[in-house]
């Protein structure tokens, strides 16, 4: 009777039960009944409807064997479900996905390692099937937890823990794709996921630096690759990042940092720079200004830490740059460079604040804070360097205009960084990094014409006066100028001065002079005679600025010298030489001497360039004179380390010089316009040079006004002359006086007549700037305000204060008593 009624239950049974228990074997080792398998897969493809309860029951009886631990049960009800699930195409898999995904995850929440990859498993085989329909209710976060919960796996056997370790990077695998190839697929944008799934990425991915560092990584091969956590994670973070919208790129990038952050990676930063290295070759091209300024936004959060930690960030920037500056990289430009100055001033004003603070108190952490900022200032520069010169020619002049913009100099507008709070020190130094930076940026800059890369906005402030008030920054302004001078890459060939025996071996390359440079030397002309000129005038010049000066002097000479240009140069050149000999501005021997064998060697190569026979003869005919009697105008004796100067250049013959009507009549015989040769060379005089702090280049004449009573007449010079009757006799006499005038008026005229407009215009406009600074000085002396009851205003520290004066102690003239 027990029989009986056991046998009608079990055939009171739904048929899809019966059918899912035939699958299940008495023993579990014998594995799934593939012919009871074949029976239920023809229910479920003929039955569609079924297929929910099917899988309801499947779930329950898994349920039921995890709990108990019979896991040869759980093995053979995951291979049903990957069979139904494979052999299923229809709308009504939906309720079934629901229950095999809840036994999945009942496989993930379990403590034993074989179940968390077999659930795993199947999930990837679940991934990869496209499903006819989406489906608008099902979420994965579960999922995401769980996988990257596994891609920190911390298992003390080492063989499990890779093993589940590559189960967590295959399951987040597995989302990716899933949520990618499904409508909902933003869900797994969402900040909440993308803060799980890349740190667990790059958690597995630090190991590739280790493999790095041992050598040589080999190609690995497909097996390797899904048997390395470190290559499977390195792979599925390439794949996450190529498939990254426009939208949603940020959210795929700043978990890195958080990561990077954590971990304290930015010092070394070896993996940080592999890291973004994989990201900016993964996404899309027209992205990658989102990862720049991803990364300029971190350096703007981390601009209060270490020194290293900023050049490790600005060193990944650089990488980053790199690789987006190949292609287009949208409005970032400016930005980059913009973000890139301010901390550049932010780490002079770091490394001023702790020399500031440790004055009198001298320690190694000081100085090695000095040092670190100098790391990234170096890092900074570089950067900024290698962006520039990667980017097309028409992008870095506009580069080179707004580096140049923000060099503090003496009268330009405040579009400069701010330095007011720096002082002398830190505004020196800003200029100096700025100049390096402009001069990397420079650096294999071939412009067409001359006026393209020297363009008026750029010259001015490049030649102002106040940045030559430094050794340093006068070597990067004349390095600047090679760059943007030298279209022919003769720069090298002309390295260090010297007196070149022949020229024609250095193999100089050079083209006919155009137009367009032409009328650049005609209306800037002036401005680098100028800079040159005042250059050789400055006390703390070295070797390296007079080999600089004579290569600037070499390459004008092969890049934008005509006819007219070889006349000013030798006036140039003549009255560099005047400066030694003269010595106005009482310079040291060695610069006298300096300037000489500068002269020296520029007219025996200028000489052998234009090719005069003449010229060329009395050249050398002075350096052979100067060789034999005073070697020390010369560069390879001057520059020695050890150097015995004269006492005095006063003794010394004609013949060591070069002179003036020796070149005209040399230059005269070959054709050349040499009547400008006997007007002597006067610098132009700008505004800057009224306003700067530096000595003027023109003798002004000190004028005294003596208005006020009570000034010292002790010093004044009794200037009155004895009146006899020869001295009647020369006043009576005109005829001297006619001849002398009309010496003048002669030398006038000719002056106006030979000299060029340039010199002309600097001259009047010294007389009237003189004029108008004496006409200025004797009107502040003479007009006062008159006394006001409401009181005369004083201005102090920035702020204007008035200060009354009481009537009855106001002083008015007689007429207006009565």
């Amino acid at each position: 009777m027990p029989g009986r009624v056991c046998c009608c239950c079990a055939a009171l049974r739904p048929r899809y039960k019966r059918l899912v228990d035939n699958i299940f074997p008495e023993d579990p080792k014998d594995g799934l009944v593939k012919a009871d398998m074949e029976k239920l897969t023809f229910y479920a493809v003929s039955a569609p409807e079924k297929l929910d309860r099917i899988g309801a029951y499947l779930a329950e009886r898994l349920s039921r064997d995890v709990v108990r631990h019979r896991y040869g049960y759980v093995l053979i009800a995951m291979e049903a479900l990957d069979q139904l699930l494979m052999a299923c195409h229809s709308q009504s898999i939906k309720p079934f996905v629901e229950s095999f995904l809840h036994m999945v995850a009942k496989l993930l929440e379990s403590g034993e390692p074989k179940l968390q990859v077999l659930g795993t498993n199947s999930f990837v085989k679940f991934a990869n099937i496209e499903e006819d329909t989406p489906s608008y209710h099902r979420r994965y976060d579960f999922f995401v937890s769980r996988f990257s919960a596994m891609c920190h796996s911390c298992d003390h056997d080492a063989e499990i823990q890779t093993e589940i370790r590559i189960a967590g990077i295959r399951g987040i695998q597995g989302v990716v794709r899933k949520t990618v190839n499904d409508e909902l697929r933003a869900t797994i944008w969402e900040p909440q996921h993308m803060d799980k799934i890349v740190p667990s990425l790059l958690f597995n991915m630090q190991k590739i630096e280790d493999i790095d560092r041992i050598g040589p990584p080999s190609s690995p091969t497909g097996g390797e690759k899904e048997e390395n956590p470190a290559l499977l994670a390195e792979n599925c973070f390439r794949e996450l990042l190529g498939r990254a919208t426009y939208g949603n790129m940020n959210n795929a990038v700043r978990p890195v940092f958080a990561h990077l952050d954590h971990h304290r990676l930015w010092d070394p930063n070896e993996f940080a720079v592999s890291c973004f290295k994989i990201i900016m070759y993964s996404i899309q091209a027209q992205y990658s200004h989102h990862v720049i300024q991803e990364i300029l936004g971190h350096l703007d959060v981390r601009k209060r830490d270490s020194p290293r930690v900023r050049a490790g960030i600005i060193q990944v920037l650089l990488e980053a740059v790199a690789i987006a500056a190949k292609g287009s990289i949208g409005p970032t430009v400016l930005e980059v460079f913009n973000t890139l100055l301010k901390h550049l001033r932010i780490s002079v004003d770091f490394e001023l604040g702790d020399r500031r603070s440790s004055a009198g108190s001298a320690t190694i952490s000081t100085s090695s804070k000095e040092s670190d900022e100098r790391i990234v200032q170096n890092a900074i520069i570089q950067t900024i360097g290698f962006f520039g010169s990667n980017l097309p020619d028409y992008q870095r002049s506009e580069i080179m205009m707004f580096i140049m913009g923000k060099v503090p100099v003496l009268g330009t507008n405040s579009q400069s960084l701010d330095t007011s709070h720096l002082g002398d020190l830190g505004t020196r130094r800003i200029q100096i990094m700025l100049l390096r930076s402009l001069l990397m940026v420079t650096s294999g800059y071939k412009a067409t014409t001359i006026t393209n890369a020297l363009p008026p906005p750029f010259l001015d402030p490049l030649l102002s006066p106040s940045l030559m008030e430094d050794s340093e920054l006068r070597q990067l302004v004349l390095e600047i100028l090679h760059n943007l001078i030298d279209r022919h890459d003769n720069r090298a060939k002309l390295r260090g001065i010297r007196i070149i025996p022949d020229v024609s071996d250095l193999k100089i390359k050079r083209d006919k002079i155009s137009r367009q440079d032409v009328s650049f030397m005609k209306k800037h002309g002036q401005q680098l005679y100028r800079h040159i000129y005042l250059g050789c005038k400055e006390e703390d010049n070295v070797q390296k600025n007079f080999e600089l000066l004579f290569t600037s002097l070499a390459l004008t000479t092969i890049e934008l010298a005509n006819e007219e240009v070889v006349i000013d140069l030798i006036r140039l050149a003549i009255a560099l030489q005047d400066i030694a000999i003269i010595n106005e501005d009482n310079l040291p021997m060695f610069n006298r001497c300096g300037v000489m064998a500068l002269v020296a060697a520029y007219l025996n190569f200028l000489s052998q360039m234009i090719a005069v026979p003449a010229f060329c003869q009395h050249v050398s005919k002075v350096i052979e004179t100067r060789s034999l009697e005073a070697s020390y105008f010369l560069p390879e004796t001057i520059f020695k380390d050890k150097c015995n100067l004269p006492k005095s250049l006063e003794k010394h013959e004609k013949n060591l010089f070069f002179l003036t009507n020796k070149i005209a009549e040399s230059l005269g015989g070959s054709g050349y316009s040499v009547e400008r040769l006997s007007v002597p060379y006067v610098p132009q005089v700008t505004d800057e040079d009224r306003l700067s702090r530096r000595k003027s280049i023109v003798d002004t004449v000190s004028i005294q006004v003596d208005i006020l009573p009570g000034n010292n007449t002790e010093d004044k010079v009794d200037n009155t002359e004895e009146i006899t009757f020869e001295a009647l006799k020369k006043a009576i006499d005109n005829n001297g006086l006619e001849e002398q005038e009309k010496e003048k008026r002669r030398l006038v005229i000719e002056k106006f007549q030979k000299a060029p407009f340039e010199e002309i215009a600097a001259q009047c406009e010294t007389k009237a700037n003189l004029l108008h600074d004496r006409l200025a000085q004797i009107l502040e002396l003479t007009i006062r305000p008159p006394p006001s009851p409401s009181g005369t205003m004083t201005i102090t520290a920035g702020h204007a204060h008035y200060q009354s004066v009481p009537v009855y102690e106001m002083k008015f003239p007689d007429l207006c008593v009565y």
